[in-house]
């Protein structure tokens, strides 16, 4: 890979609020939330104008994603941990003996089996390859998502 682009998520706002439990570790096995920040690097080579990809198809991908995910209750739908029990209006959660009820308005329902910083760089990362092409001269892209500055995950995909 020769180069890359970057969008950092704090900076260009691509950024959600919400509330997730991970059982599988103590400390946060508690129902709490972050604001979550989501950065793009994308690598390859510059066409012949010099430019690898226009940033802003990306940055309108992104925001759509991180707009379903905020201010909603993260729920892992293959968590194997978690119990969750869709009722008529609601969703009753158990975890670690505890029990929430919350409105389904107010839930996102992902396809993981953890709310951890991976997981939820690992779904940003397959949305955002579903929803759009990339030109041959990009080689891999990169998401990160940080669970507020400086902590956080990062997961790559070459092409």
């Amino acid at each position: 890979m020769n180069s890359y682009i970057i969008i950092d998520g704090w900076k260009s706002n691509i950024r959600f609020s919400s509330a997730h439990i991970i059982p599988e570790y103590e400390k946060c096995g508690r129902l709490h939330g972050h604001t979550y920040a989501v950065h793009v690097k994308v690598y390859g080579k510059p066409d012949k104008k010099g430019i690898m990809m226009d940033f802003s198809l990306i940055k309108d991908i992104l925001k759509e994603v991180v707009s379903e995910l905020d201010h909603k209750i993260l729920i892992p739908e293959k968590s194997n941990v978690i119990k969750i029990e869709k009722q008529k209006d609601g969703v009753k959660i158990s975890s670690l003996g505890k029990n929430y009820v919350f409105p389904l308005s107010d839930c996102i329902f992902l396809p993981i089996d953890s709310t951890s910083a991976e997981n939820l760089s690992k779904y940003i990362l397959e949305r955002l390859t579903k929803k759009t092409s990339f030109p041959k001269n990009v080689e891999g892209i990169e998401i990160g998502v940080d669970e507020g500055y400086g902590q956080g995950a990062r997961i790559l995909k070459k092409f």
